[in-house]
C-alpha cells in the first residue's frame, strides 16, 4: 500500500526565525544550537541539524481537531528548509528512531497505536492502513514523545 509522509509547511514558519529572543519567548518559544547529532530534528525537512545548527524549539499544535485528541508539543524547526513530501520513502531521521504511531479515523479518534523502530516502519504503515477506518497516521518520537510527521495514504 502507497503511503505519504510529510514534513511541516515551511511556510508557516518562516516568519519565527525574524523574531529576537525575548519575542520568541513571549510565544513560548527557545533559539537553541544543536550539540549533537541526532537530536535536533527539524519537522519541516525531516532532517537532523547538525552540530552548531541555530533552531528554533517551540510548542506546535500538530493535532488542532475537535477530539478529545487535540495536541500539541515542543518541536524543533530549522531555517532555510523544504517541505519533505514523499511517496513510499521514509526519511532517514525517522529510520534511526524508536517511534510511537498512532492510527486515527476521520473524526480524529484514535483507532490504533504502537511502538516501532524506524526501521520497520513500513510494515507498521501496512497493518494500520490495513483498518479501513484508520484515515490517516501520526509518527511521535517515542522516547520525547513529540510529534514527528503525519503520513497519508497515497
Amino acid at each position: 500500500m502507497s503511503f505519504r509522509i510529510n514534513g511541516l509547511p515551511a511556510e508557516q514558519f518562516s516568519s519565527w526565525f525574524a523574531l529576537n529572543d525575548e519575542q520568541l519567548k513571549q510565544r513560548s518559544a527557545r533559539r537553541v544550537v544543536a550539540a549533537d547529532k541526532p537530536g535536533y530534528p527539524c519537522r519541516i525537512s525531516l532532517t537532523d541539524a547538525d552540530v552548531g545548527d541555530e533552531v528554533l524549539l517551540i510548542n506546535y499544535e500538530h493535532q488542532p481537531v475537535d477530539s478529545p485528541y487535540r495536541a500539541s508539543h515542543a518541536i524543533y524547526i530549522r531555517a532555510g528548509e523544504q517541505t519533505f513530501d514523499a511517496v513510499d520513502e521514509i526519511p532517514a531521521m525517522l529510520r534511526k528512531r524508536l517511534l510511537s504511531v498512532r492510527g486515527f479515523d476521520a473524526q480524529h479518534m484514535l483507532t490504533a497505536a504502537d511502538v516501532v523502530e524506524g526501521t520497520a516502519l513500513e510494515a507498521a504503515i501496512e497493518k494500520f492502513f490495513a483498518q479501513p477506518e484508520t484515515a490517516y497516521l501520526h509518527l511521535h518520537f517515542a522516547k520525547p514523545g513529540c510529534y514527528a510527521a503525519r503520513v497519508e495514504r497515497a
